[in-house]
């Protein structure tokens, strides 16, 4: 998308320039009219239609499917389209699906338009993902984010800008969000190796096996016991089964273990640590073996 509108700009104005240039310009004659039959009319060059010419609802249509950066480059050609608010309140949603700022801007009591809105959440994610703590600061201190570790906590969760390594950072030194973030996440009805991924996916795991992830594992195994129910397993179970794929995948993608862990062997381990059938542990076995690291890197998590 970011070289979309440069094109169109382009387009434009050469199709603007086209149109005001005099026919014998550079001393080439207009050869418009020539080679028509009596009656027929003359083609021309085709002139990029103007957006502000165009129905208001379709040159909106037109310009939401730009991201950011080029809407607010088009707002230097079609200053009324682009800094239209249902734009910008689409590109707000799109990134950071919920902020305690919203509330105010439904209800008219924010003095600031969703276009200023996207500017600041983008700068405070920008802080974010260098330092959380000045991050999350920014964002309560401009009225983004209401100091309320709910309010953080589904903010958070909401959020596909944050990285995972620095709400790791965050969320260890704040266990009360940590919970609530937990609290917020749905594993209904995923196999566990899948559900283990989509929560690294968004907070990265810890380098060791410290105190921060047997929480987060805790928290864990209770809403996925809340989404599978008919699975029949325990937390306690679940909580064993997520420390030994954990471990399954260290063992079976580091370079470092040179006799890799065979089916055979997590099958006999799972089986003296918790009570679980063969068939769903080799189904575990295979789904590492086959995709990968549970994490989707390759941590230390060594006993520290």
């Amino acid at each position: 998308m970011g070289g979309q509108l440069s094109v169109l700009m382009r387009m434009h104005a050469e199709s603007v320039q086209n149109h005001s240039r005099a026919p014998e310009e550079d001393g080439q004659p207009d050869r418009s009219t020539e080679d028509h039959q009596p009656g027929e009319v003359a083609a021309g060059p085709a002139k990029f239609p103007d957006l502000s010419e165009l129905p208001a609802e379709l040159g909106l249509e037109v310009l939401k499917h730009l991201d950011a950066t080029d809407l607010c480059l088009a707002a230097c050609v079609w200053q009324n389209l682009a800094e239209d608010e249902i734009l910008w309140q689409g590109l707000c949603k799109d990134q950071w699906r919920y902020a305690s700022v919203y509330r105010r801007l439904r209800a008219g009591g924010a003095d600031r338009s969703y276009r200023h809105t996207y500017l600041q959440l983008d700068e405070g994610t920008l802080t974010f993902n260098a330092d959380p703590f000045s991050g999350m600061q920014y964002f309560i201190s401009r009225g983004l984010v209401d100091d309320d570790p709910a309010e953080i906590a589904m903010f958070l969760h909401s959020s596909s800008q944050m990285n995972p390594q620095q709400m790791r950072r965050y969320l260890d030194q704040r266990r009360d969000v940590m919970t609530l973030v937990m609290d917020l996440q749905n594993y209904r009805d995923q196999f566990l190796p899948a559900a283990l991924r989509k929560l690294f996916s968004k907070v990265q795991p810890p380098e060791d096996r410290g105190n921060y992830l047997q929480t987060m594992l805790d928290k864990f195994s209770v809403k996925f016991c809340q989404g599978n129910p008919q699975l029949g397993l325990s937390t306690d179970t679940v909580y064993i089964l997520c420390f030994s794929l954990i471990m399954l995948s260290v063992d079976l993608t580091s370079p470092h273990v040179k006799n890799k862990m065979s089916k055979r062997e997590f099958i006999r381990n799972v089986r003296h640590a918790a009570a679980v059938d063969d068939v769903l542990s080799g189904h575990l076995y295979d789904d590492i073996y086959l995709r990968g690291h549970i994490a989707g890197r390759r941590p230390a998590l060594g006993c520290r």
